[in-house]
C-alpha cells in the first residue's frame, strides 16, 4: 500500500506546482529556445501535412493518407498539451497549475496519446495489407472501413483518458503539491495522494503498460511479415527503398513505444531519468512524425509540388 502520511487530511489541495525538467540555470535561455523551436516546427510540419492530405484528391481518398492526416492532427494537439508547459518552465512565470487544469492535462494527454498508440497499430496493419496482400487490399482496407477504425481509436482513447483521469483525481490530495515532473502525469501525481494507490498502479500497469506493449508487439509482427515480403522483391533498388521506409517507420514507433512502456510498466518508480525519457514520446515523436512518415514520402512530395504549381497558376491568372 502506498500512502502519503506526512500531511493532514484537513488540507485540501486546490492547485499543483509543476517543478518541470531539471536543468542547469545557465542553460535556461538555450533550452527555452530549443523547445520553442521544436514546438513551432512540430506545428508547422504537421499542419503542412494535414493541409496537403486534405487539399489533394489523390491523397485524402486513400486509407494510408487518411491515417497520416489523423496522425498529424493528433501530433499538433498532443504537442500543444505538453510543450507549452515545458517552455513555461524556463521562464520566470508561475509554475502553478489549477487542480482542474492538472486533471484536464492528464485526461487530454492520455486521450490523445492512447489514440495515437492505436493509430500506429492501424498504420502498421495498413502497410501489412498493402505490401503482403496487395490484391485484396482494396477490399480489406477501404476508405469507409478506415474511417470506422479511426473513429474506434478515438472512442477507445477517450474512454482510456476518462478512466485514468477519474481514477487519479478521485483520490484525496492534502499536500505536498509539488509535482516533480514537467506535466501532470499519473505516476508523478499519484505520489502526492493521501490514500492507497495500489488499485491505480495496477490499472496503470494493465491499461497503459500492457496495452502499449501489446500494440508494439502487433506492430513488430506486422513489420516482420512486411520484411519477409520485401525479401522476395527481385530488384535491389526496390528492396532498398522498402527497407528504408520500414526502418524509418520502426524508428519513430520505437521512439514512442519503448519510453512509454518504460515509464508505465514502472508506475511506482521515482527514477530521476523518467522525465528525460518521457521527453521522447511527448516532444520528439510529434516532431519526427511529419519527417519520417510523410515528407520522405514520394507521393506527398508530388502532392506538395502540385499544390505549389496550382498556387503559381492562380497567382499568374491574377
Amino acid at each position: 500500500m502506498r500512502r502519503n502520511r506526512n500531511t493532514s487530511l484537513d488540507t485540501v489541495v486546490t492547485d499543483f506546482l509543476l517543478l518541470g525538467l531539471a536543468h542547469p540555470p545557465n542553460l535556461r535561455a538555450f533550452l527555452f529556445l530549443v523547445f520553442f523551436l521544436i514546438y513551432i516546427l512540430t506545428q508547422l510540419g504537421n499542419l503542412l501535412i494535414l493541409l496537403t492530405v486534405w487539399a489533394d484528391p489523390k491523397l485524402h481518398a486513400r486509407p494510408m493518407y487518411i491515417l497520416l492526416g489523423v496522425l498529424s492532427f493528433l501530433d499538433m494537439w498532443l504537442s500543444s498539451v505538453i510543450v507549452p508547459r515545458i517552455i513555461l518552465n524556463f521562464t520566470p512565470a508561475s509554475k502553478v497549475i489549477a487542480f482542474g487544469g492538472c486533471a484536464a492535462q492528464l485526461y487530454f494527454f492520455h486521450f490523445l496519446g492512447s489514440t495515437q498508440c492505436f493509430l500506429y497499430t492501424l498504420m502498421a496493419y495498413d502497410r501489412y495489407l498493402a505490401i503482403c496482400q496487395p490484391l485484396r487490399y482494396p477490399v480489406l482496407m477501404n476508405g469507409k472501413l478506415c474511417t470506422i477504425l479511426v473513429a474506434g481509436a478515438w472512442v477507445a482513447g477517450s474512454i482510456h483518458g476518462s478512466i485514468q483521469a477519474t481514477l487519479t483525481f478521485r483520490l484525496p490530495y492534502c499536500g505536498p503539491k509539488e509535482v516533480d515532473y514537467f506535466f501532470c502525469d499519473i505516476p508523478a501525481v499519484l505520489r502526492l495522494a493521501c490514500a492507497d494507490t495500489t488499485v491505480n498502479e495496477l490499472v496503470t500497469f494493465v491499461d497503459i503498460g500492457v496495452v502499449a506493449a501489446s500494440c508494439f508487439m502487433l506492430i513488430l509482427l506486422s513489420y516482420a511479415n512486411i520484411v519477409h515480403a520485401i525479401l522476395k522483391i527481385r530488384t535491389a533498388d526496390g528492396r532498398k527503398r522498402a527497407f528504408s521506409t520500414c526502418g524509418s517507420h520502426l524508428t519513430v514507433v520505437t521512439v514512442y513505444y519503448v519510453p512509454c512502456i518504460f515509464i508505465y510498466l514502472r508506475a511506482g518508480s521515482k527514477s530521476p531519468f523518467d522525465g528525460a525519457v518521457a521527453v521522447f514520446y511527448t516532444v520528439v515523436t510529434p516532431l519526427l512524425n511529419p519527417l519520417i512518415y510523410t515528407l520522405r514520402n514520394q507521393e506527398v512530395k508530388s502532392a506538395l509540388k502540385r499544390l505549389r504549381a496550382g498556387r503559381r497558376d492562380v497567382d499568374g491568372e491574377k
